[in-house]
């Protein structure tokens, strides 16, 4: 006796399919388009904020310090030092050239008989362990000292282009004497400059530098030490108690928070190890202020560590995924156990590996908390030089702007948000392209 349905029973049936089936389709779709419909919600609120009519009033007009007819941003260095000096304390200039001098040889707000005395020291101060001052430098203080550019006024991007005459008249009427115009936050220049008091002179250049050496290394640390953990606990590990509980505690350490590897870092790198993190135990040690080990190469294997169990997690499965028949045609052709893994098993697995890295990366480049418990700078505007270098980097910066009362910091914050998804992109554009051109290698 049959048990499948006939006639209209079996019509029925398929029907009901039909429409179950159609229904998990507009279900699924719809979480797509609420996906999209959120990512677009959130590019339109940066993008809204990182472009739009300013309103800027200067302390001192910009044209009234034109020499000899030639505009401000044209004139020499040591025009532009005359103007600094002239207009800010002595102070104040000194203050400025002991962070960095404004010329090589001499002093400018000191006797320069001091630059001697300076340059001379057992541990010299920034100023002489840094190239003098550029004119691009220079015109910035000037600008951010003597000029004095402060913005009463932003609107945002639809505000601008939907109701321009409405902004323009609002302006012109609360602020006469400021400078309308319309402005994108996002320049070269702001990408270029280091962090300044003043978000119209304000650039992220410290914090992109400070995200790239943070990321090398992490990358450098975590990646082989989570490949190789991987190889041993796919391919030599036996399966013990031992080794059931390290594959348990790597599985649970994926998802522990963020701040507890914080935590550890401090723990670890910047209080025991301080010797090594520092650069004093090499004798490789920036400046004083790293002498406590809060440094970059503290945050990178801070973050190393971070992203660690993720690597072996998506390694494992890349190697898992590799067919064992091709493990016992290498071994039956002779070839040793580390022949197969090292010439079949990881050139097979390496674009899961590179996957597995990539989202790591990108998981890393955005994480805020645990270098805010290692000891990342919230102001800084010298360059990192190197690993035994004070940091910065580009989600504090945001974080930093955002916690600002002043609404044009929101818009820096926006634009700094823009560098970091283009920042984000490019890396993981450049590691698809390794591991895509590695597989057709393979292949």
């Amino acid at each position: 006796m049959s048990h499948y349905p006939e006639g209209d029973a079996l019509l029925a049936q398929i029907n009901g399919r039909h429409r179950r089936g159609a229904i998990w389709r507009t279900l699924f779709l719809s979480a797509t388009i609420i996906a999209v419909l959120v990512l677009i919600a959130l590019l339109y609120n940066v993008v809204n904020s990182a472009f739009g009519l300013t309103a800027v009033e200067n302390k001192v007009d910009p044209a009234s310090l034109a020499v000899d007819g030639v505009p401000l941003e044209e004139l020499s260095k040591e025009q532009l030092v005359n103007i600094l000096a002239a207009h800010i304390s002595t102070g104040l200039g000194r203050r400025l050239e002991r962070d960095q001098l404004f010329f090589e040889t001499q002093t400018v707000f000191e006797d320069p008989a001091l630059f001697n005395e300076l340059c001379a020291s057992a541990e010299p101060p920034a100023a002489c362990a840094l190239p003098a001052r550029s004119q691009e430098d220079v015109y910035r203080l000037v600008l951010e000292r003597v000029v004095e550019p402060n913005v009463v006024q932003t609107w945002s991007l639809a505000d601008s282009v939907l109701h321009r005459s409405a902004v323009l008249a609002q302006a012109q009427q609360e602020f006469p004497d400021a400078e309308i115009s319309f402005r994108s936050w996002l320049t070269p220049a702001f990408i270029t400059t280091p962090q300044s008091s003043e978000p119209e002179l304000a650039g992220v250049r410290t914090a992109i530098l400070g995200s790239l050496w943070v990321i090398a290394i992490t990358i450098a640390f975590s990646f082989p030490i989570g490949v190789g953990a991987a190889i041993y606990l796919e391919e030599y590990a036996q399966p013990n108690r031992i080794n059931s509980l390290i594959q348990t505690n790597i599985n649970n350490l994926a998802g522990v928070p963020s701040i507890i590897y914080g935590m550890l870092g401090l723990a670890i790198f910047v209080r025991v190890m301080e010797g090594f993190t520092s650069g004093a135990a090499l004798g490789l040690m920036d400046d004083s202020t790293t002498a406590n080990g809060r440094t970059i190469l503290s945050a990178g294997l801070t973050l190393g560590l971070l992203i660690l169990p993720i690597i072996i997690i998506n390694a494992q499965e890349a190697i898992r995924a590799v067919p064992g028949s091709l493990r016992q045609a290498s071994l039956g052709l002779g070839a040793t156990k580390w022949q197969t893994i090292w010439h079949h098993v990881l050139p097979n697995a390496l674009p899961g590996i590179l996957t597995g890295a990539i989202l790591s990366m990108s998981r890393a480049i955005g994480e805020t908390a645990p270098l805010v418990v290692v000891g990342a700078s919230t102001f800084i505007t010298v360059d990192p030089s190197g690993p035994f270098s004070k940091f910065t980097v580009l989600p504090i910066q945001i974080y930093q702007w955002t916690s600002r009362p002043q609404a044009e910091f929101r818009n820096i914050a926006a634009a700094a948000i823009l560098v970091l998804l283009v920042l984000l992109l490019t890396l993981n554009a450049t590691a698809v392209y390794l591991r895509n051109r590695y597989s057709t290698r393979m292949a």
